[in-house]
């Protein structure tokens, strides 16, 4: 079968499933949940074996070490998987319900029914575990998905798709709910996001090339998740220990994700003291320093920070350092080369941080904590689609309320209109 004559028959099937989905209760989604969340415990032996022939594909093609880590499936990675569909079981169904409910002067009721979108498509880059977060949140809020991984993790994704299939089945939900693209060929890619007769909505998780193409390409709207150039500041007004302990976090917890530092700014009255002791931290994690002329100052070591380190998502153990005369410089920054996702201010002034949580434009802004908890399973969505850093429809962590929309709904008693 031809690429083209594939896809089409994948669209045909989510949409008729995505029929079929929009009426089904909250308790049979349940149900298929928590039968994916058995399959893939049994299916843990056979993820791992399906898991390292990627991951020996991987070392085979040169991936780097961020990559592989993101490729990695662990025992802690398949408990979290498991957990995330238990999770999403336990949180409240959002579709169906019904808000602002008004009676018009016409005597109509009026109000907003929340439904799904309808047919979401996903294509995304290297985690395997996505599409375990992906075909759950998809099913929840009542949406049939059409997943295409990335070809690193075939193997991976192709065993955790027999897991999702088992858990319809059990579920007597329609099989082709979720579908998981069987095939590494680009050209289902660029026929994915063409087909607006089947898809309603696409969703782009990887690197800013594959994002911008998707967006650029697409006949069908895209939520889009760009790169995550992370910013902390750290105010004079800061608690330097607690600044401490958020800065490494934010930076050494994990290299390879978008929540993570990728550049550190500095008050210039704290400077002097504070960043000798962060960047010995550094040194010690094997973290390469770059920085601006008044850092290297204190840093004699360290090499300058272009233009063009200020605008990347390093995705790895580099760190670029600006020393800041005041928070307005601080936000100025953040606004021209960061990436509207997350960023933090670390200070005790709270008339300081009430501004900085205005005035930055980002889809998360952390007071006193580290970016590391901007993600859909930290702020209680049990698990993400992805984090948009759009400013219409879903912003931030995208989790079943961003994968609705609204229609209204109104009720009369034989109301006619008059004028």
């Amino acid at each position: 079968m031809s690429i083209d004559a594939y896809m089409k028959e994948v669209g045909q099937q989510a949409r008729s499933a995505s029929r079929k989905l929009a009426s089904v209760s909250t308790e049979e989604k349940n149900q298929a949940l928590c039968a994916m969340a058995d399959a893939l415990e049994a299916a843990r032996p056979l993820l791992k074996v399906e898991n390292a022939k990627d991951i020996e594909a991987g070392h085979a093609k040169g991936l780097d070490a961020a990559l592989l880590d993101r490729l990695e499936l662990t025992d802690a990675r398949i408990d979290s998987m498991i957990e995330g569909l238990n999770q999403v079981a336990a949180l409240p169904d959002p579709i169906g319900e019904i808000t602002d409910m008004v009676y018009r002067p016409s005597g109509i009721h009026l109000g907003k029914m929340r439904v799904p979108l309808g047919v979401i498509g996903i294509i995304y880059e290297s985690r395997p575990n996505v599409t375990i977060d992906a075909a759950s949140l998809c099913l929840k809020s009542g949406n049939a998905a059409i997943l295409r991984g990335g070809s690193e993790a075939y193997y991976s994704n192709q065993a955790i798709a027999h897991a999702v299939k088992l858990g319809l089945k059990k579920a007597h939900l329609p099989e082709y709910a979720v579908q998981v693209i069987n095939t590494t060929d680009r050209d289902a890619v660029g026929k994915l996001i063409s087909m607006p007769e089947f898809v309603d909505v696409i969703v782009p998780r990887g690197g800013k090339g594959l994002i911008t193409r998707i967006s650029n390409d697409a006949r069908v709207p895209v939520i889009k998740h760009l790169d995550g150039n992370c910013h902390v500041y750290v105010d004079d007004q800061a608690d330097l220990d607690k600044a401490y302990a958020i800065a490494m976090n934010a930076k050494t917890r994990r290299y390879g994700v978008c929540n993570a530092m990728e550049s550190l700014l500095l008050h210039k009255d704290i400077a002097d003291i504070f960043l000798p002791k962060l960047a010995a931290a550094f040194g010690e994690k094997g973290v390469e320093l770059v920085g601006c002329a008044e850092t290297q100052k204190i840093l004699s070591g360290i090499g300058l920070a272009t233009e063009e380190d200020w605008y990347t998502e390093y995705l790895g153990p580099k760190l670029s350092v600006k020393i800041v005369s005041s928070m307005n410089e601080a936000i100025e920054h953040i606004n021209k080369y960061g990436s509207h996702h997350t960023d933090a201010i670390v200070s005790q002034d709270y008339s300081k941080t009430r501004l900085f949580m205005t005035a930055v434009d980002s889809s998360s802004v952390m007071i006193n904590a580290s970016t590391a908890f901007a993600d859909g399973f930290e702020y209680g969505l049990g698990a993400e689609i992805g984090i948009s850093t759009d400013k219409i429809h879903a912003r931030g962590p995208v989790g079943l309320e961003g994968l609705t929309s609204q229609k209204y709904v109104v009720m009369g008693d034989g109301h006619t209109r008059d004028n």
